[in-house]
């Protein structure tokens, strides 16, 4: 299974919260929350932008990002959930 993302698109691994607290508790599920950080699987081209030139892309694969809460898009390919994330959605590379 191959995903290719277009323009300043970037696929997303959702990393999984903790259901556990540093001091052991355990915490109830919530499929409410929204993820706020992944791992990027792949990067777009970059969008065009005015000038004709295209968009620089910041961050590559196996980075781990910081993107806003309810920016990206659920799919969902061949059984597997990944998360479209906006480059201008992303707010920090974790290193």
């Amino acid at each position: 299974m191959q995903i290719r993302p277009l323009g300043g698109h970037i696929i997303v691994e959702a990393k999984v919260k903790e259901s556990k607290t540093a001091s052991g508790i355990f915490l109830p599920e919530n499929e409410e929350k929204q993820p706020e950080q992944g791992r990027v699987i792949a990067v777009g081209p970059g969008k065009f932008l005015e000038n004709g030139t295209r968009q620089v892309m910041e961050v590559k694969v196996g980075d781990t990002i910081v993107f806003k809460k309810y920016g990206p898009d659920e799919v969902e390919v061949e059984g597997q959930k990944f998360l479209v994330v906006a480059a201008e959605d992303i707010m920090a590379v974790i290193e």
